[in-house]
């Protein structure tokens, strides 16, 4: 199919729609969605919420609140904004975007498999790359990234195919900044993958990505089911289209692409030797000489590939393509391969099938309508993180115990209720998958993927709401906790610490095979310090309340995953974050782990060095400012401004810690609460997540969760010592 031309705005600045007239749409154990109404009628019928304004930058018409003279009143005037932005079934919906190499897989596998958008939808996405685009007209592989070939020459399709044409402006700068980089000749193994898909690039240019490897020996220790499990589910449905040689039918968009994406005539390209062509400022994890010598091997296999055993292969990749749609009621993993699963089942099944049809449905899960326009979030949703946080905040900062809290509570319980997993995957046993009865997920309990952290936030979100609060009702069993307690314990590894979604199950020299140049550590899952202490939590205060359960294993565990921390800090103190920027939110989490070990400022070296760590990275406005690039660097990089989320986290370390002196904090708290705005809510600033060392994430709803976090133990933190020094402590604004 092909879109027709928009007449699209010089400006993005201003929508492209009427943001009045759009609504995000919650059902379905917390499934998000936006949909547009057409008639005043339905607008009149249908009143937008404050949850709706605020995501699209709209005035929410919340009330100035009084302002606040204490760390506890600060806190309270942030929870009662957010108890606004909290949906009907009780989470917290919000944005989770970040990456800039999502649109162009949605926009590209809908294009070719017919999958319209409508046309709001179309000028939102539009004006979004737009806006995220940087000064020189590219896109990086992330919104806070600078132009890379990926980021621009992926882009640069996807603002084409949705409508702008060739010779706007924003097209032309973009055209002028690829042709600079090296053109789409210049893009990593997964841009070349998109280009010739969208048979806009020829798969001779490509790396291979054999099917075959999925029908070798499950016992070799390089068999795809021992990567780390976005690795194998992104490359499954990648070998497939590979393997098919799928391309899309020719139209007269992409004959021009041909045209636009090159300095050079398209049909003298010499492809064959392109493979290993990849821009500078993309280049992240050069090829190993080990897996250049493979790509020699089999591309000289693909030469004479046997038709009999490629079908075999196919066959076979064909079957965890379908158990993989199957166990996540067609969502899938993440967006990645979910529209290159969606190509798959479009091109085996047909349009008119039952699969596809399920596919087609489940796309507007990713799709996010922001301040900027509509982008594609990395999963659909980052639902039980959000409400996890917030959860234990509330109880933690003892807002929750506030009568007019408490309903709030209760609603956030019964969504954490159905949010559990009940049950093992749908094809548990051929696919793949770690175990997940008890488990929770990252974002719903229709995605159904076990992640070790995001288990441990939920049991003590429950066990905080549950167990602490004496006026919830008990509604996760005594059973189903245990389930969870069990699946945390199936994943801890030899060496004490834990993965993200699965045991390691492939040696460490598997990463010399990294074929994507600009992701790190992505062949095999790794121990994090994030993903440890986070378990080593949830277990610690589950056997204060459940002591009778599992005790000796419960122990054993705790003491290995302690040991594993101690290994990973490193000697300047501080512990490198996977997850999160970087050092500041390891740092929480890993002093939390440690105190409830008995390890603290006073008593444990460990925990006094990550103390000092914090405290020699503390700004002179009170604050702490850490930039995405040290996930990439893996040394501490200042951000220019300081960062009320990483602020946040880096007191709460120091607050677990039981770090004595209360100036440094008092500062802090001054600075989170000095930025705080009248209606209670705190401004967005610099992106929050990250994931692959390259890749920032949005987590928006962190500056509400940790700030309020943060503030409310603070108020309590800060009295103690008052109480103990036997001197004021200001906690007020100056």
């Amino acid at each position: 199919m092909s879109f027709s031309t928009l007449d699209i705005p010089i400006s993005s600045s201003e929508p492209f729609t009427d943001y009045s007239r759009w609504r995000l749409v919650v059902d379905e154990d917390g499934r998000h969605s936006w949909t547009y109404l057409r008639t005043d009628e339905e607008c009149a019928e249908w009143l937008q919420k404050p949850l709706d304004k605020f995501w699209m930058g709209l005035p929410t018409e919340l009330p100035n609140l009084p302002p606040a003279n204490t760390p506890l009143e600060s806190a309270r005037n942030g929870y009662e904004y957010y108890k606004h932005l909290q949906a009907h079934d009780g989470h917290w919906p919000g944005e989770y975007g970040g990456p800039m190499f999502l649109i162009p897989g949605l926009t590209i596998g809908s294009y070719i498999t017919g999958i319209p958008f409508t046309h709001e939808e179309r000028r939102e996405m539009i004006r979004y790359l737009m806006n995220r685009a940087n000064e020189d007209g590219g896109w990086g592989i992330h919104i806070e990234g600078p132009s890379t070939a990926f980021g621009t020459s992926l882009n640069y399709c996807a603002i084409r195919i949705l409508g702008m044409s060739a010779d706007h402006p924003a097209a032309v700068k973009a055209r002028g900044c690829l042709h600079k980089l090296g053109s789409a000749l210049a893009a990593p193994a997964w841009g070349k993958f998109w280009l010739s898909v969208l048979n806009v690039y020829e798969w001779e240019g490509n790396n291979p990505v054999p099917p075959e490897l999925w029908v070798l020996p499950e016992w070799l220790p390089f068999h795809p089911h021992r990567w780390w499990i976005h690795c194998r589910m992104v490359y499954l449905p990648m070998s497939y289209l590979y393997g098919s040689r799928f391309k899309a039918k020719e139209t007269d968009l992409i004959l021009s692409l041909r045209e636009e994406l090159y300095t050079r005539d398209y049909y003298s390209i010499e492809w064959a030797g392109q493979g290993n062509n990849v821009c500078k400022v993309d280049l992240y994890a050069p090829h190993s000489a080990l897996f250049d010598g493979l790509n020699v091997i089999l591309a000289q296999y693909e030469k004479c590939s046997l038709p009999p055993f490629r079908r075999a292969a196919l066959a076979r990749v064909y079957d965890l393509i379908v158990t993989e749609d199957d166990n996540t009621d067609f969502q899938d993993l993440g967006p990645v391969n979910k529209m290159m699963n969606l190509i798959v089942r479009w091109y085996v099944d047909g349009p008119e099938s039952v699969a596809f049809k399920k596919h087609r449905r489940r796309r507007a899960d990713f799709m996010w309508l922001g301040k900027e326009g509509m982008m594609m979030t990395g999963t659909n949703g980052s639902q039980l993180w959000d409400i996890a946080f917030i959860s234990q905040a509330i109880v933690e900062s003892g807002l929750a115990i506030e009568e007019s809290n408490r309903a709030s509570c209760v609603k956030a319980l019964e969504w954490l209720d159905q949010a559990q997993i009940k049950g093992n995957s749908m094809h548990f046993g051929k696919d793949y998958r770690h175990q997940s009865k008890g488990a929770w997920p990252f974002s719903t309990p229709s995605q159904s993927y076990t992640v070790s952290d995001c288990t441990a936030e939920g049991l003590k979100a429950v066990l905080y709401l549950q167990e602490h609060l004496d006026f919830t009702p008990k509604l996760i069993s005594k059973q189903r906790m245990h389930d969870a307690v069990d699946v945390m314990l199936s994943l801890q590894n030899s060496d004490g610490g834990f993965a993200s979604y699965e045991l390691i199950r492939g040696p460490q020299w598997l990463e010399l095979l990294n074929p994507a140049e600009v992701f790190g550590r992505i062949m095999i899952e790794h121990n994090y310090p994030e993903c440890t202490t986070s378990v080593l939590t949830a277990l610690a205060i589950f056997r204060k309340y459940h002591p009778e359960y599992r005790a000796a294993d419960i122990e054993t565990c705790l003491q290995k995953a302690i040991k594993y921390l101690h290994r990973a800090q490193q000697p300047s103190g501080g512990w490198v974050g996977s997850w999160g920027i970087c050092f500041t939110y390891a740092a929480q989490f890993a002093l939390e782990s440690l105190s409830l070990v008995g390890e603290t400022y006073e008593t444990s070296e460990h925990s006094r060095k990550g103390c000092e760590f914090l405290l020699k990275h503390q700004r002179g406005d009170g604050g702490w400012g850490e930039s995405w690039e040290s996930c990439a660097t893996l040394e501490w990089v200042e951000k220019e401004d300081a960062q009320v989320v990483q602020t946040a986290w880096a007191v709460m370390g120091l607050m677990y810690a039981k770090y004595p002196h209360p100036e440094p904090i008092e500062r802090a708290v001054k600075l989170v609460m000095s930025r705080q705005l009248p209606d209670g809510s705190w401004a967005q600033e610099a992106i929050e997540g990250m994931f692959n060392r390259t890749v920032a994430i949005s987590y928006p709803n962190f500056k509400f969760s940790f700030t309020i976090w943060m503030l409310g133990k603070a108020d309590s933190y800060l009295k103690q010592l008052k109480a103990a020094k036997g001197h004021l402590v200001d906690t007020s604004r100056d």
